[in-house]
């Protein structure tokens, strides 16, 4: 297993498992700092113009891959450094030259292995589109992809689009915006002017949506079909701007990978934040020990605001790693009343699209079976048999809460107030109730990766072209191109995907074979019921579990409060 483990770390899924929660530890299936790259094919030596597209800022020059045309690192902002290191992003200088784009840029500052990486240059999307899309009568619908990663790592590398626009008719963006305290930081010394948020990385996503609107058509997209979607932080990201007034019309429809509704309190976050921050400041002098630095960082004086500026990227850069899916760790979504309303999802002014969310129904392996405690002198205490039952108790569980968290729990919260159709998926194969298993992860964080293409992070873990899977993939690629572009997954020959509704919560469960809607939704309470029952475990391994490793996740405020479980916020 820790072999299993230790390829995914190597790998390059930032995603939400690099830094969220597994990334910086093991529970992701990748570390942000080595993204896989696409295989390339050699292009039939097509004319230069033909993959050059002008830009509101200048023109761009793409390369022909497998069958795609791509344009990597296109700029939609300036460099947020300097004196914009924490403020709206800006637009880019314009550029007389042809721009290269022609391969990956850098990705977002971020920590990888244990060391500082990447650039703060970072305000850039990758286009991928259909190999002569920009000629047909009509333009294609867009999909715009944000990584994930905990908000804290990740590159525009984590999904490769060039089979995608061609399985699902549609022009691709992906892009890279500031990660960490770089992209989310509500210190008051910050937040002086009026108007203002911490949320630096939604604004980036604003501006990105905004660059799409005014240049996709030249790449053949069309700039009033855009589906916003995201991977695990990407997901979170897509759940709350549908409650962000600051993205009212930027998008028409909207898909949550493994997302999920989470929002944090300005208050506990500057206190978090302020408390990360402290020893910092103790040590350049500005205080005599982190209690004062911490109430220092805490106010709005100018002193406060210029000592931030100040610090370098790279101490910046390291606070408030291993996050592990924990949002008291790196609080981000900030409630500020701006970018997100200050009830949060208890909102009923949403941005009513129609809206996928899907999930695996074996969310919490990566998490699980990666978490540093499971190391610790009070687990390794425990029987060797024992030890493995704790952990296959919290991934059993935590699974449970994390899928409901990503989709049921999600569409119960919006359906009152929500005023487009909501279709929810769970991908089951790999899992404890498929024929096809992949032990001892199952149907992962990220198990529809390998689906939208084959290019992936995921391959060490099982042989995804087994036909199988690939019959699976095909079906759902037909249920996506059709959302893509009517905002309906449904079509001729595809198994029938009903909206979620109170009085028919069903899922679309995609496994090997077997596609259909049905009903697998639970309740927080009948989980923990199962698990006050388990005797599979002993007590102790089982309270050790729900005390140290599903304790304070997105998904466990009602595990925590029914087991006592103190808070994490500081």
């Amino acid at each position: 297993m820790r072999k299993y483990l230790a390829i995914l770390l190597a790998a390059a899924l930032s995603l939400t498992l690099a830094a969220c929660g597994a990334a910086q530890q093991a529970d992701a299936p990748a570390d942000a700092g080595e993204s896989a790259e696409p295989e390339v094919t050699e292009p039939a030596e097509p004319e230069a113009d033909a993959l050059t597209r002008q830009t509101q800022y200048g023109s761009v020059q793409g390369t022909l891959e497998n069958g795609a045309e791509i344009w990597y690192a296109i700029p939609y902002g300036a460099a947020p450094v300097g004196e914009l290191r924490w403020t709206p992003p800006q637009d880019p200088k314009p550029w007389a030259d042809t721009l290269d784009c022609t391969s990956p840029g850098e990705m977002a500052y971020q920590m990888a292995s244990g060391a500082a990486t990447g650039t703060e240059d970072c305000l850039n999307l990758d286009v991928y589109a259909p190999e002569g899309a920009e000629n047909l009568a009509e333009n294609l619908p867009v999909l715009v992809f944000l990584h994930g990663g905990n908000n804290q790592t990740g590159n525009t590398q984590e999904l490769i689009g060039s089979e995608l626009v061609v399985n699902d008719n549609c022009v691709f963006v992906t892009l890279n915006y500031r990660l960490g305290i770089f992209g989310f930081n509500c210190l008051p010394a910050l937040q002086t002017e009026e108007g203002s948020t911490g949320n630096y990385a939604m604004l980036d996503v604003a501006k990105a949506l905004d660059w799409v609107r005014d240049n996709i058509a030249a790449f053949g997209g069309d700039p009033d079909n855009v589906t916003i979607s995201g991977f695990s932080a990407g997901g979170r990201d897509v759940m709350a701007m549908l409650v962000s007034p600051m993205f009212a019309g930027k998008f028409q429809k909207a898909i949550a990978f493994s997302g999920g509704m989470t929002i944090a309190d300005v208050g506990e976050s500057v206190s978090a934040i302020a408390a990360a921050v402290a020893p910092l400041a103790v040590e350049d002098g500005k205080a005599e020990d982190e209690a004062a630095a911490k109430a220092w960082l805490m106010t709005d004086g100018a002193d406060v605001k210029e000592w931030l500026y100040g610090v370098s990227s790279e101490r910046l850069c390291a606070l408030m790693g291993n996050a592990g899916i924990r949002m008291s760790v790196f609080p981000h979504l900030y409630n500020d009343g701006v970018m997100f309303p200050a009830e949060g999802f208890d909102t009923d002014a949403w941005n009513s699209v129609p809206v996928i969310m899907l999930t695996g129904s074996t969310e919490f392996s990566f998490f699980d079976y990666g978490d540093a405690f499971w190391n610790s002198a009070e687990a390794s205490a425990l029987e060797e048999a024992d030890l493995q039952a704790a952990k296959d108790f919290a991934n059993t569980y935590g699974s449970d809460m994390y899928r409901i968290f990503n989709a049921q729990c999600s569409a119960e919260t919006m359906y009152g107030n929500y005023g487009a159709d909501i279709y929810l998926c769970q991908v089951n194969y790999g899992g404890a109730d498929s024929k096809y298993r992949i032990d001892p992860y199952g149907a992962f964080h990220g198990i529809f990766v390998p689906m939208l293409s084959s290019v992936n992070n995921y391959s060490a873990l099982y042989d995804f072209s087994e036909p199988e899977y690939q019959n699976m993939a095909a079906a759902f690629n037909a249920h996506l191109k059709n959302f893509l572009a009517t905002g309906d997954p449904n079509g001729e020959g595809l198994a029938e995907w009903d909206a979620w509704t109170p009085e028919n919560p069903v899922s679309m469960v995609l496994d090997a074979d077997s596609n259909e809607c049905r009903d697998v939704s639970t309740t927080y309470a009948d989980i923990m019921d199962r698990m006050d029952a388990d005797e599979s475990v002993s007590q102790e391994g089982k309270q050790l579990a729900i005390a140290n490793v599903m304790n304070g996740r997105w998904f466990s405020a009602a595990l925590d409060e029914r087991y006592g479980n103190p808070s994490l916020w500081k």
